[in-house]
């Protein structure tokens, strides 16, 4: 479909025949996301605020649907990438935003860390290095004064703000370990999300060397401090509470606390959207 087309049935998106609006709409939405720049340039250079409502549903709807099938496709064959995960998530909310921004972002922490990190450190001091560049250099920081903001669950925003929640710090925070093979994973704790320092016994099973608290600038924590909290919450120290998750769930958690978050702001519309993503992973 060539602009000229696009122009002659966006003028028809006025039209008084409600029949006439939605097959143009389907029309149009059925062109996927190569049309969205046509959209947009078209609702830049309208007066008419009736029509820029419409191509602003219509562009969104579009993009939700991009979003919907990318999601799927990630879960079913690109989870162990749970970078491409959390930035299919921020498109979400923020579908202009340079995606690359934030890989440069992790890439630039991940050769920060680098620099400092040498074949004999301990877990311990490896961890404190982490700890240092994090939250020190760089200056992350866990969102008190506004927990429940839906920004704090989108990594582009908590990297530009350098303000997030549990499970946005502790992601960007397994991420970079990881991808420097340091064996630090997230913990799908109730009421919080932590992680864990992996090491094998003599046996060559997985244990937990120590957890960490990325909310409070990546405290130690013992297995006994976990147990004790899990008791709090009259939970037993289910493996699944404090031993690795996969990535899926942790996508299902973000979305739980977006969920919960646009709850609290009176955003019903993008709660249900949520929703239907978090049902996709389901």
């Amino acid at each position: 479909m060539n602009e000229r087309e696009l122009k002659s049935l966006i003028s028809l998106l006025d039209d008084t025949d409600q029949q006439i609006v939605q097959e143009i709409e389907h029309q149009l939405k059925s062109q996927g996301p190569e049309i969205v720049p046509y959209l947009e340039r078209f609702w830049e250079s309208s007066f008419d605020a009736h029509i820029q409502g419409r191509l602003e549903n219509i562009i969104h709807e579009i993009q939700f649907d991009q979003i919907k099938n990318e999601l799927q496709i990630w879960s079913l064959s690109n989870s162990f990438n749970l970078l491409e995960g959390l930035i299919i998530l921020n498109n979400y909310q923020y579908p202009s935003y340079e995606n690359h921004k934030i890989v440069l972002a992790i890439e630039d922490l991940k050769t920060e860390v680098w620099r400092g990190l040498h074949y004999d450190m301990t877990p311990l001091e490896k961890v404190n290095l982490m700890n240092h560049v994090l939250f020190g250099s760089f200056g992350l920081a866990g969102n008190t004064k506004d927990y429940h903001h839906p920004q704090n669950s989108y990594i582009g925003q908590v990297l530009d703000t350098k303000k997030g929640n549990p499970l946005t710090l502790s992601c960007i925070y397994s991420i970079i370990a990881q991808k420097l093979d340091i064996p630090i994973y997230g913990i799908n704790l109730p009421k919080h999300f932590v992680l864990a320092y992996m090491d094998m016994d003599e046996e060559g099973n997985e244990q937990v060397l120590f957890y960490i608290n990325a909310f409070n600038r990546g405290q130690i924590m013992q297995k006994s401090d976990v147990n004790s909290f899990l008791k709090q919450l009259n939970l037993y120290p289910d493996r699944a509470f404090t031993y690795p998750c996969d990535n899926v769930t942790i996508i299902k958690r973000a979305l739980r606390n977006l969920m919960s978050a646009y709850e609290e702001h009176e955003s019903s519309s993008k709660q249900q959207e949520i929703r239907t993503l978090f049902e996709l992973l389901a």
